[in-house]
Formats: structure tokens, sequence, C-alpha cells
């Protein structure tokens, strides 16, 4: 199922991905840095939640208290928690 999420503290606006089971696949992010977040779009594509989140929970960017890499973890994470209680 396609997801659009909202990440909040961060410079991308949305973050859009595919979630099957728990696996994550087509992770798109609208603004933010484009080169780096294209970067972590292809390398997490195929990961479960869970991996996405050992990586990225907690990895903040310059002063803030998040990043859009902690962004996309908390949103997979949200995404799958509510795909099992509509499923």
């Amino acid at each position: 199922m396609r997801y659009e999420m909202k990440p909040v503290g961060v410079c991308s606006s949305k973050i859009c991905f595919d979630l099957n089971g728990n696996v994550v696949t087509n992770v798109e992010f609208t603004n933010g840095c484009n080169g780096n977040l294209k970067a972590i779009s292809k390398v997490i594509d195929g990961m479960t939640v869970e991996q996405i989140e050992g990586y990225f929970i907690g990895n903040l960017c310059g002063r803030k208290n998040t990043s859009c890499a902690d962004q996309l973890a908390r949103v997979v994470r949200k995404a799958y928690e509510e795909s099992k209680q509509a499923g």
C-alpha cells in the first residue's frame, strides 16, 4: 500500500513510500537535501521497518532534535502500526 506522510521538524515536507507487510520500497522525499535523501531511499529499498529503525532512529541533523532519516524511521513505523490495526 502507498503511504504519504508528513514529517515533523525537518526540511522535507512529505515522505511517500510503499509498505508491503513490514517491507518498505519506493521511498520518495519532497524537499530536503535532495542528494542525501535520494541515496537513503536507494539504500533502504526493500528493508524492513525494524531495519530502518535500527539505522535511523535518533539520527540528528545539526541542532535539530530529529532529521529526515529519523522522521523516515518514525513514519514507516506509524504506517506499519496503522496497517496492522486496519488489517
